[in-house]
Protein backbone atom coordinates (compact mmCIF):
# COMPACT_ATOMS: atom_id res chain seq x y z
CA UNK A 1 0.00 0.00 0.00
CA UNK A 2 3.01 2.34 0.26
CA UNK A 3 2.78 3.38 -3.40
CA UNK A 4 -0.88 4.36 -3.07
CA UNK A 5 -0.19 6.44 0.03
CA UNK A 6 2.70 8.23 -1.66
CA UNK A 7 0.56 9.01 -4.69
CA UNK A 8 -2.16 10.53 -2.50
CA UNK A 9 0.42 12.71 -0.75
CA UNK A 10 1.66 14.31 -3.98
CA UNK A 11 0.67 17.91 -4.83
CA UNK A 12 -2.44 18.29 -6.96
CA UNK A 13 -0.48 19.47 -10.00
CA UNK A 14 1.35 16.16 -10.04
CA UNK A 15 -1.94 14.25 -10.20
CA UNK A 16 -2.67 15.53 -13.71
CA UNK A 17 -2.33 13.03 -16.52
CA UNK A 18 -0.69 14.69 -19.51
CA UNK A 19 -0.67 13.09 -22.91
CA UNK A 20 1.96 10.34 -23.09
CA UNK A 21 5.39 11.31 -24.32
CA UNK A 22 5.66 10.81 -28.08
CA UNK A 23 8.56 8.54 -28.90
CA UNK A 24 11.13 10.33 -31.09
CA UNK A 25 11.35 9.18 -34.69
CA UNK A 26 15.13 8.74 -34.60
CA UNK A 27 15.22 5.01 -34.04
CA UNK A 28 14.11 4.83 -30.38
CA UNK A 29 11.91 1.73 -30.89
CA UNK A 30 14.90 -0.11 -32.27
CA UNK A 31 17.16 1.11 -29.50
CA UNK A 32 14.62 -0.05 -26.92
CA UNK A 33 14.51 -3.46 -28.58
CA UNK A 34 18.28 -3.65 -28.65
CA UNK A 35 18.46 -2.61 -24.99
CA UNK A 36 15.96 -5.33 -24.10
CA UNK A 37 18.15 -7.96 -25.77
CA UNK A 38 21.22 -6.49 -24.07
CA UNK A 39 19.52 -6.85 -20.67
CA UNK A 40 18.76 -10.49 -21.48
CA UNK A 41 22.37 -11.08 -22.51
CA UNK A 42 23.62 -9.53 -19.27
CA UNK A 43 21.36 -11.79 -17.22
CA UNK A 44 22.52 -14.87 -19.14
CA UNK A 45 26.17 -13.89 -18.72
CA UNK A 46 25.69 -13.40 -14.98
CA UNK A 47 24.12 -16.84 -14.69
CA UNK A 48 26.92 -18.40 -16.71
CA UNK A 49 29.55 -16.76 -14.50
CA UNK A 50 27.82 -17.96 -11.33
CA UNK A 51 27.50 -21.49 -12.71
CA UNK A 52 31.17 -21.50 -13.74
CA UNK A 53 32.20 -20.36 -10.27
CA UNK A 54 30.30 -23.26 -8.71
CA UNK A 55 31.61 -25.82 -11.19
CA UNK A 56 35.20 -24.73 -10.56
CA UNK A 57 34.91 -25.46 -6.85
CA UNK A 58 36.25 -28.82 -5.61
CA UNK A 59 33.30 -31.15 -4.92
CA UNK A 60 34.18 -31.37 -1.24
CA UNK A 61 33.95 -27.56 -0.95
CA UNK A 62 30.68 -27.19 -2.84
CA UNK A 63 28.13 -25.82 -0.41
CA UNK A 64 24.46 -25.06 -0.86
CA UNK A 65 25.13 -21.97 1.24
CA UNK A 66 27.45 -20.48 -1.39
CA UNK A 67 26.33 -17.04 -2.57
CA UNK A 68 26.43 -18.09 -6.23
CA UNK A 69 24.24 -21.12 -5.53
CA UNK A 70 21.76 -19.01 -3.56
CA UNK A 71 21.48 -16.48 -6.40
CA UNK A 72 20.83 -19.22 -8.97
CA UNK A 73 18.28 -20.88 -6.69
CA UNK A 74 16.40 -17.62 -6.19
CA UNK A 75 16.13 -17.22 -9.97
CA UNK A 76 15.10 -20.82 -10.60
CA UNK A 77 12.72 -21.64 -7.76
CA UNK A 78 9.87 -19.11 -7.59
CA UNK A 79 8.84 -18.05 -4.08
CA UNK A 80 5.24 -19.12 -4.71
CA UNK A 81 6.30 -22.75 -4.25
CA UNK A 82 6.44 -22.15 -0.50
CA UNK A 83 3.01 -20.53 -0.35
CA UNK A 84 1.63 -23.37 -2.47
CA UNK A 85 3.06 -26.09 -0.24
CA UNK A 86 1.54 -24.38 2.79
CA UNK A 87 -1.89 -24.01 1.17
CA UNK A 88 -3.86 -26.46 3.32
CA UNK A 89 -7.07 -26.09 1.32
CA UNK A 90 -5.28 -26.90 -1.94
CA UNK A 91 -3.35 -29.83 -0.52
CA UNK A 92 -6.40 -31.37 1.17
CA UNK A 93 -8.51 -31.09 -1.99
CA UNK A 94 -5.81 -32.62 -4.17
CA UNK A 95 -5.01 -35.45 -1.76
CA UNK A 96 -8.70 -36.34 -1.51
CA UNK A 97 -9.19 -36.13 -5.27
CA UNK A 98 -6.26 -38.46 -5.93
CA UNK A 99 -7.39 -40.93 -3.28
CA UNK A 100 -10.86 -41.10 -4.83
CA UNK A 101 -9.89 -40.79 -8.49
CA UNK A 102 -6.86 -43.08 -8.96
CA UNK A 103 -7.78 -46.74 -9.49
CA UNK A 104 -5.66 -49.21 -7.54
CA UNK A 105 -2.76 -50.56 -9.59
CA UNK A 106 -2.94 -47.85 -12.25
CA UNK A 107 -0.04 -45.98 -13.87
CA UNK A 108 0.04 -42.22 -13.36
CA UNK A 109 1.80 -39.30 -15.02
CA UNK A 110 2.09 -36.12 -12.92
CA UNK A 111 3.05 -33.05 -14.97
CA UNK A 112 5.16 -30.58 -13.00
CA UNK A 113 6.87 -32.40 -10.14
CA UNK A 114 7.75 -29.43 -7.97
CA UNK A 115 8.60 -30.95 -4.60
CA UNK A 116 7.18 -34.35 -5.64
CA UNK A 117 4.09 -33.91 -3.44
CA UNK A 118 1.42 -35.00 -5.92
CA UNK A 119 3.51 -37.92 -7.18
CA UNK A 120 3.82 -39.21 -3.63
CA UNK A 121 0.10 -38.67 -3.03
CA UNK A 122 -0.65 -40.69 -6.18
CA UNK A 123 1.54 -43.54 -4.91
CA UNK A 124 -0.19 -43.41 -1.53
CA UNK A 125 -3.55 -43.52 -3.32
CA UNK A 126 -2.70 -46.93 -4.78
CA UNK A 127 -0.95 -46.32 -8.12
CA UNK A 128 1.43 -49.14 -9.01
CA UNK A 129 3.73 -46.83 -10.99
CA UNK A 130 4.03 -43.06 -10.97
CA UNK A 131 6.00 -40.96 -13.43
CA UNK A 132 6.45 -37.29 -12.68
CA UNK A 133 8.18 -34.85 -15.02
CA UNK A 134 9.84 -31.55 -14.17
CA UNK A 135 11.58 -29.30 -16.69
CA UNK A 136 13.51 -27.39 -13.99
CA UNK A 137 16.62 -29.52 -13.24
CA UNK A 138 16.96 -28.09 -9.72
CA UNK A 139 13.37 -28.89 -8.80
CA UNK A 140 13.64 -32.32 -10.44
CA UNK A 141 16.60 -33.14 -8.20
CA UNK A 142 14.77 -31.87 -5.13
CA UNK A 143 11.82 -34.10 -6.03
CA UNK A 144 14.12 -37.13 -6.44
CA UNK A 145 15.59 -36.53 -3.01
CA UNK A 146 12.19 -36.04 -1.36
CA UNK A 147 10.79 -39.17 -3.03
CA UNK A 148 13.84 -41.18 -2.01
CA UNK A 149 13.64 -39.90 1.58
CA UNK A 150 10.10 -41.30 1.77
CA UNK A 151 11.18 -44.68 0.43
CA UNK A 152 9.12 -44.34 -2.75
CA UNK A 153 11.83 -44.50 -5.42
CA UNK A 154 10.72 -48.00 -6.41
CA UNK A 155 7.26 -46.65 -7.32
CA UNK A 156 8.00 -43.08 -8.46
CA UNK A 157 10.30 -42.06 -11.31
CA UNK A 158 11.21 -38.37 -11.60
CA UNK A 159 12.00 -37.39 -15.20
CA UNK A 160 13.88 -34.17 -15.81
CA UNK A 161 12.01 -33.12 -18.96
CA UNK A 162 8.94 -31.11 -19.90
CA UNK A 163 5.94 -33.33 -20.61
CA UNK A 164 6.07 -32.34 -24.28
CA UNK A 165 9.53 -33.92 -24.47
CA UNK A 166 8.48 -37.31 -23.12
CA UNK A 167 8.56 -40.42 -25.28
CA UNK A 168 5.55 -42.54 -24.23
CA UNK A 169 7.38 -45.85 -24.76
CA UNK A 170 10.92 -45.03 -23.75
CA UNK A 171 10.07 -42.81 -20.77
CA UNK A 172 6.75 -44.25 -19.56
CA UNK A 173 6.65 -47.80 -20.88
CA UNK A 174 3.49 -46.91 -22.79
CA UNK A 175 0.56 -44.51 -22.31
CA UNK A 176 -0.57 -44.10 -18.70
CA UNK A 177 -3.96 -44.69 -17.05
CA UNK A 178 -4.19 -41.35 -15.21
CA UNK A 179 -2.92 -37.86 -16.01
CA UNK A 180 -2.50 -35.36 -13.16
CA UNK A 181 -1.91 -31.80 -14.37
CA UNK A 182 -2.36 -29.17 -11.68
CA UNK A 183 -0.24 -26.59 -13.50
CA UNK A 184 -2.32 -23.45 -13.17
CA UNK A 185 -1.70 -19.81 -12.35
CA UNK A 186 -4.08 -17.10 -11.13
CA UNK A 187 -5.72 -16.95 -14.58
CA UNK A 188 -5.68 -20.73 -15.13
CA UNK A 189 -3.56 -20.93 -18.29
CA UNK A 190 -0.36 -19.01 -17.50
CA UNK A 191 1.76 -22.07 -16.67
CA UNK A 192 0.91 -23.86 -19.91
CA UNK A 193 -2.04 -26.02 -18.88
CA UNK A 194 -3.61 -25.95 -22.35
CA UNK A 195 -0.62 -27.02 -24.51
CA UNK A 196 0.59 -29.50 -21.88
CA UNK A 197 -2.77 -31.28 -21.61
CA UNK A 198 -3.33 -31.05 -25.38
CA UNK A 199 -0.07 -32.89 -26.00
CA UNK A 200 -0.36 -35.35 -23.12
CA UNK A 201 -3.93 -36.29 -24.02
CA UNK A 202 -2.86 -37.25 -27.53
CA UNK A 203 0.51 -38.88 -26.87
CA UNK A 204 0.86 -39.92 -23.22
CA UNK A 205 -2.59 -40.93 -21.93
CA UNK A 206 -4.60 -44.02 -22.84
CA UNK A 207 -7.70 -43.33 -24.93
CA UNK A 208 -9.91 -44.25 -21.97
CA UNK A 209 -7.57 -42.65 -19.45
CA UNK A 210 -8.57 -40.45 -16.52
CA UNK A 211 -7.91 -36.69 -16.49
CA UNK A 212 -7.38 -34.94 -13.15
CA UNK A 213 -8.66 -32.26 -13.34
CA UNK A 214 -11.29 -33.15 -15.93
CA UNK A 215 -12.54 -29.61 -16.57
CA UNK A 216 -11.54 -26.03 -15.86
CA UNK A 217 -13.65 -22.90 -15.82
CA UNK A 218 -12.94 -19.18 -15.64
CA UNK A 219 -15.23 -16.74 -13.83
CA UNK A 220 -14.91 -12.98 -13.68
CA UNK A 221 -16.30 -9.54 -12.95
CA UNK A 222 -15.78 -6.07 -14.34
CA UNK A 223 -13.65 -4.10 -11.91
CA UNK A 224 -12.25 -0.64 -11.34
CA UNK A 225 -9.20 0.09 -9.20
CA UNK A 226 -6.84 3.02 -9.60
CA UNK A 227 -4.49 1.35 -7.13
CA UNK A 228 -4.17 -1.84 -9.18
CA UNK A 229 -4.01 0.17 -12.41
CA UNK A 230 -0.88 1.88 -11.07
CA UNK A 231 0.79 -1.52 -10.58
CA UNK A 232 1.02 -1.78 -14.37
CA UNK A 233 0.95 1.82 -15.58
CA UNK A 234 2.90 5.01 -14.98
CA UNK A 235 2.20 8.60 -16.00
CA UNK A 236 4.07 11.16 -13.91
CA UNK A 237 6.63 10.91 -11.13
CA UNK A 238 8.09 13.91 -9.35
CA UNK A 239 6.49 16.17 -11.95
CA UNK A 240 8.11 14.36 -14.89
CA UNK A 241 6.31 12.37 -17.59
CA UNK A 242 7.58 8.78 -17.38
CA UNK A 243 4.83 7.19 -19.48
CA UNK A 244 7.39 5.67 -21.86
CA UNK A 245 7.71 2.97 -19.19
CA UNK A 246 4.29 1.76 -20.33
CA UNK A 247 6.02 0.26 -23.35
CA UNK A 248 6.84 -2.63 -21.04
CA UNK A 249 3.52 -2.83 -19.20
CA UNK A 250 1.96 -6.29 -19.06
CA UNK A 251 -0.57 -6.63 -21.88
CA UNK A 252 -2.08 -9.89 -20.70
CA UNK A 253 -3.25 -11.06 -17.28
CA UNK A 254 -1.14 -10.77 -14.14
CA UNK A 255 -1.67 -11.75 -10.49
CA UNK A 256 -3.28 -9.45 -7.94
CA UNK A 257 -4.40 -10.18 -4.37
CA UNK A 258 -7.54 -8.20 -5.01
CA UNK A 259 -8.74 -7.83 -1.41
CA UNK A 260 -5.52 -6.01 -0.46
CA UNK A 261 -6.22 -3.10 -2.85
CA UNK A 262 -9.10 -0.63 -2.96
CA UNK A 263 -11.39 -1.75 -5.81
CA UNK A 264 -14.96 -1.58 -7.00
CA UNK A 265 -16.81 -4.34 -8.83
CA UNK A 266 -19.02 -3.09 -11.64
CA UNK A 267 -20.78 -6.36 -12.56
CA UNK A 268 -21.87 -9.57 -10.92
CA UNK A 269 -19.77 -12.72 -11.27
CA UNK A 270 -20.25 -14.38 -14.66
CA UNK A 271 -18.91 -17.54 -16.32
CA UNK A 272 -16.32 -16.57 -18.93
CA UNK A 273 -15.10 -19.77 -20.56
CA UNK A 274 -14.98 -23.50 -19.82
CA UNK A 275 -12.43 -26.05 -21.01
CA UNK A 276 -13.30 -29.73 -21.16
CA UNK A 277 -9.78 -31.03 -20.62
CA UNK A 278 -10.67 -34.48 -21.96
CA UNK A 279 -12.35 -33.36 -25.20
CA UNK A 280 -11.99 -29.63 -25.94
CA UNK A 281 -9.45 -28.64 -28.61
CA UNK A 282 -7.60 -26.52 -25.99
CA UNK A 283 -6.13 -24.26 -28.64
CA UNK A 284 -5.97 -20.46 -28.66
CA UNK A 285 -9.32 -18.79 -29.14
CA UNK A 286 -11.72 -16.05 -28.18
CA UNK A 287 -15.36 -15.60 -27.32
CA UNK A 288 -17.78 -12.71 -26.85
CA UNK A 289 -18.86 -11.70 -23.36
CA UNK A 290 -22.02 -9.84 -22.40
CA UNK A 291 -21.75 -8.61 -18.81
CA UNK A 292 -24.56 -6.73 -17.08
CA UNK A 293 -23.28 -3.69 -15.22
CA UNK A 294 -24.39 -3.33 -11.61
CA UNK A 295 -23.17 0.24 -11.09
CA UNK A 296 -22.23 3.37 -12.97
CA UNK A 297 -18.51 3.75 -13.40
CA UNK A 298 -15.55 3.02 -15.61
CA UNK A 299 -14.31 -0.56 -15.89
CA UNK A 300 -10.56 -0.94 -16.24
CA UNK A 301 -10.22 -4.71 -16.25
CA UNK A 302 -11.73 -8.12 -15.79
CA UNK A 303 -10.93 -9.72 -12.45
CA UNK A 304 -10.81 -13.47 -13.13
CA UNK A 305 -10.38 -16.68 -11.19
CA UNK A 306 -10.54 -20.37 -12.01
CA UNK A 307 -12.41 -23.44 -10.85
CA UNK A 308 -10.89 -26.88 -11.35
CA UNK A 309 -13.13 -29.95 -11.41
CA UNK A 310 -11.06 -32.64 -9.71
CA UNK A 311 -13.82 -35.28 -9.83
CA UNK A 312 -15.76 -36.93 -7.00
CA UNK A 313 -17.44 -33.61 -6.27
CA UNK A 314 -14.13 -31.88 -5.44
CA UNK A 315 -13.37 -28.43 -6.85
CA UNK A 316 -10.45 -26.11 -6.37
CA UNK A 317 -10.87 -22.36 -6.85
CA UNK A 318 -9.34 -18.97 -6.08
CA UNK A 319 -12.16 -16.38 -5.94
CA UNK A 320 -11.53 -12.99 -4.33
CA UNK A 321 -13.48 -13.99 -1.21
CA UNK A 322 -11.24 -16.99 -0.52
CA UNK A 323 -8.19 -15.63 1.33
CA UNK A 324 -7.12 -19.19 2.21
CA UNK A 325 -6.00 -19.87 -1.35
CA UNK A 326 -2.37 -19.10 -2.16
CA UNK A 327 -3.44 -18.28 -5.72
CA UNK A 328 -4.17 -14.62 -6.31
CA UNK A 329 -6.76 -13.45 -8.82
CA UNK A 330 -5.99 -12.59 -12.42
CA UNK A 331 -6.21 -8.96 -13.56
CA UNK A 332 -6.96 -8.81 -17.29
CA UNK A 333 -6.51 -5.18 -18.35
CA UNK A 334 -8.90 -3.72 -20.91
CA UNK A 335 -7.40 -1.97 -23.92
CA UNK A 336 -9.05 1.22 -22.68
CA UNK A 337 -11.50 1.98 -19.86
CA UNK A 338 -15.13 1.11 -20.60
CA UNK A 339 -17.96 3.27 -19.19
CA UNK A 340 -20.65 1.29 -17.35
CA UNK A 341 -24.23 2.17 -16.48
CA UNK A 342 -26.21 0.06 -14.03
CA UNK A 343 -28.50 -2.38 -15.81
CA UNK A 344 -26.88 -2.00 -19.21
CA UNK A 345 -24.88 -4.68 -21.00
CA UNK A 346 -21.13 -4.32 -21.57
CA UNK A 347 -19.93 -6.24 -24.63
CA UNK A 348 -16.35 -7.49 -24.56
CA UNK A 349 -14.26 -10.20 -26.16
CA UNK A 350 -12.12 -12.56 -24.09
CA UNK A 351 -9.16 -14.04 -25.93
CA UNK A 352 -6.63 -16.62 -24.86
CA UNK A 353 -3.36 -17.91 -26.24
CA UNK A 354 -1.54 -20.92 -24.83
CA UNK A 355 -0.36 -18.81 -21.88
CA UNK A 356 -2.14 -15.44 -21.76
CA UNK A 357 -5.62 -13.98 -21.27
CA UNK A 358 -6.59 -10.73 -22.98
CA UNK A 359 -9.79 -8.66 -23.01
CA UNK A 360 -10.85 -6.28 -25.76
CA UNK A 361 -13.83 -4.14 -26.63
Amino acid sequence: MRHVQEARAMPAEHEARPAPVTMPANGSPYRLGAALLQSLAQEMNALAEQASALLSMPPEELSLDADAFAQIARRNVPRWHFAMLNDIERNTALMTALERGIPAGSTVLDIGSGSGLLAMAAARAGASRVFTCEMNPLLAEIARNVVNAHGLSDVITVIGKPSTGLDPVRDLGGPVDVLVSEIVDCGLIGEGLLPSVRHAREHLLKTDGIMLPSAARLHGRLVSSEAVLKLNQATTAGGFDVSLMNTFATRGHFPVRLDTWPHRFLSETAPLVEFDLARSPLGPGERPLALTATADGEAQALAVWFELDMGSGITLSNPPDNPRSHWMQGWVPLEKPVPTKAGETVALRLGWSDFTLRASI
